[in-house]
């Protein structure tokens, strides 16, 4: 599975895809890092990391997940800071969805976070046969609560792999690497709720 998927043009600018791409630059920018520093530190080549600060390209989730351990977030909070959302209710219209079209993996922030809230909800939805694996937990220690709503879901949470059908929940924390899998027939939908430690 590659680092990236690569459209035809650029994001339209004022996109939560283009702000993304604009906030990645800004986080590298407040660390002083170079770009071959920050491939250095997140496995991800300089030349990739650079089209996709320039939206060139859009990242996938494995390589959003590198550059959350790397800037210590989780994924909804690197996506709410791109968000122009006030906080307060969060209308189903209003909820920002991300997709990485080279893995199947549709994220939809339920419940984005928010200062003074340790928690957070997502509805994934995965492609059967799609595989989504993160290397490291963006904070040590992250709860997590899955919850299948449809199909199947085989979750890894380090060496152990959970096998987890409509209905059935997994809880644990994250201290190392973890996946999901959606091994059919046909696709899968879950609710993950997140807590910080």
């Amino acid at each position: 599975m590659g680092d990236v998927s690569e459209g035809l043009a650029g994001p339209p600018a004022g996109s939560v895809e283009a702000r993304l791409a604009g906030r990645l630059a800004e986080l590298r920018s407040e660390r002083g890092w170079s770009l071959e520093e920050l491939a250095d530190r997140s496995g991800v080549s300089r030349s990739t990391l650079s089209r996709v600060e320039r939206a060139e390209m859009s990242p996938t989730a494995a390589m959003l997940g590198k550059l959350c351990t790397v800037y210590e977030r989780t994924m909804s909070r690197l996506l709410s800071e791109v968000e122009r959302e006030p906080p307060g209710p969060v209308p189903a219209g209003s909820q920002a969805v991300w997709t990485d079209a080279a893995t199947g993996f549709v994220r939809r922030s339920v419940s984005p976070p928010h200062a003074g809230l340790r928690g957070e909800v997502m509805e994934g939805r995965l492609r059967e046969g799609a595989v989504i694996t993160y290397e490291a937990p963006p904070v040590p220690g992250l709860e997590h609560h899955v919850w299948v709503l449809d199909g199947a879901v085989e979750v890894t949470v380090g060496e152990e792999t959970h096998a987890l059908g409509e209905g059935d929940c997994l809880r644990f924390r994250l201290w190392g690497p973890s996946g999901y899998r959606c091994p059919g027939p046909g696709d899968a939908r879950y609710v993950l709720v997140a807590v910080l430690p």
